[in-house]
């Protein structure tokens, strides 16, 4: 997997962004309206990378998830002192938790009985691949979470490389911890997580 998107960014973006988060505490919240044209792409690319690999969840749209995901961060001070690579690592874990909150709607949704009629073969196989992909979503958030009960980093960790495509430097940057101890969390945490799903492998990057 490809890191963020850095090709795309240039010095000065990426020095405005860190520029922006570092003089939050002097600024306040409006600097938000500020931060998001900064950073609008990266979180357009971030939120694809979402997108794509939740097979077939169309029922939210790319500039939806950015938006909904770059709420649940203005309130906290948290991700804005730690720096671009936490900003960015924070943002994923916020798109994630939006589709998986969007995919328990769905759910809940069908059990209510309040699920559309689908008609014609072509409309039953697209609610069928959105059912598996919504399903397959939240088996590995529960995954996730049971992880991060036991081993809280190592849960960090997938959540930068696999769902943000970090690499092992921003990553470590983002957790401040050696390289070397992510490489090693990053391998424990695809064993344990391929145990749990039943042979369902993330990849080695």
């Amino acid at each position: 997997m490809a890191g963020l998107p850095s090709s795309a960014v240039t010095d000065a973006q990426r020095a405005e962004t860190t520029s922006l988060l570092e003089s939050w505490e002097h600024t306040g919240p409006d600097q938000w309206e500020r931060l998001l044209p900064v950073v609008y792409d990266e979180l357009r690319r971030l939120a694809h990378r979402h997108m794509a690999r939740e097979h077939g969840m169309r029922t939210l749209q790319t500039t939806a998830l950015v938006h909904e995901a770059f709420m649940r961060l203005v309130d906290d001070s948290v991700v804005t002192r730690k720096g671009r690579a936490y900003f960015f690592a924070a943002a994923s874990r916020a798109m994630r938790q939006v589709l998986v909150d969007n995919a328990r709607r769905r759910g809940a949704h069908k059990r209510g009985g309040a699920a559309a009629e689908i008609t014609g073969l072509e409309a039953a196989d697209e609610e069928a691949q959105l059912d598996a992909a919504a399903d397959e979503l939240l088996d590995l958030n529960s995954a996730l979470e049971e992880l991060a009960a036991l081993e809280p980093r190592h849960a960090r960790v997938v959540e930068c490389r696999f769902f943000a495509g970090m690499s092992v430097e921003e990553t470590a940057e983002a957790l401040n911890v050696s390289e070397r101890t992510i490489k090693g969390d990053w391998a424990l945490a695809r064993a344990w997580l391929y145990r749990r799903l039943g042979g369902r492998e993330l990849p080695s990057r």
